[in-house]
């Protein structure tokens, strides 16, 4: 069990950004449509920003206004499927013989993001990236309440998932459009918070259209406890006043 004080945080898909946005799908969960588009980023210096992918964009846009120039928090980066568009590129150049790009393999492997989220915003601290199956959410969250543990003051946790190439239709079901999920976590240490448990799944899993991070931020704006069963876990997350 495990009890965590979300002090903000701040979510992004296509279309749907402000604060504002995502209270009006909060009560009216829909699936989003894709159609490519991106943050600008324009925090970020511009010869940095060319290297940024997509994927990152998406993630540098909903972490960064969470930690201060001022400060040193570890960084867990979680995604399912990492990079599927810088490999899939890759397995592009393959098949046509062309020489692979050192700079793009380098940014392609699973930790890529999180070694430029420090590059970028200067952090030394602890940085970690983690990939598990359709609960890399709550394994996360996990993470980072272990960093909690050992000390730091908070966590920015971030989950990501970019819309793949049709090519993966058919192995990727899970990603019906790109998003992102950062939270700053600290302690809740007996105040107002969420609580995630975990225990043994022995039901059914239903399917469902909208990613469970995404369930999670509908469950921010109506505050009620929220079941994720997968395999045979049930994690289950419920607010503490």
């Amino acid at each position: 069990m495990i009890d965590l004080r979300i002090e903000a945080w701040q979510a992004w898909a296509p279309g749907v950004e402000t604060p504002a946005d995502w209270a009006t799908w909060a009560a009216t969960p829909h699936a989003i449509v894709d159609a490519g588009e991106q943050p600008a980023c324009e925090f970020v210096p511009p010869m940095q920003r060319r290297r940024l992918s997509r994927m990152a964009r998406i993630v540098m846009h909903a972490a960064w206004p969470l930690c201060s120039d001022d400060e040193q928090l570890p960084f867990v980066f979680a995604s399912r499927h990492g990079e599927t568009t810088r490999t899939f590129a890759m397995l592009d150049e393959i098949r046509r013989d062309a020489p692979l790009s050192p700079t793009q393999f380098g940014l392609s492997v699973h930790n890529a993001i999180a070694g430029q989220w420090s590059i970028l915003r200067g952090q030394r601290g602890e940085s970690v990236a983690i990939a598990g199956e359709a609960d890399t959410f709550e394994h996360a969250i996990v993470e980072a309440a272990t960093l909690l543990d050992e000390g730091a003051p908070a966590v920015i946790a971030v989950i990501a998932e970019e819309r793949p190439a049709p090519a993966y239709d058919g192995w990727i079901d899970d990603v019906p459009f790109s998003y992102t999920l950062a939270l700053r976590l600290s302690r809740a240490n007996g105040g107002p918070g969420w609580r995630l448990s975990l225990a043994e799944n022995r039901g059914a899993v239903a399917p469902s259209d909208v990613p469970h991070a995404l369930r999670f931020v509908r469950a921010l704006h109506d505050g009620a406890s929220l079941d994720h069963p997968w395999k045979t876990r049930r994690w289950t997350w419920q607010p503490i006043a």
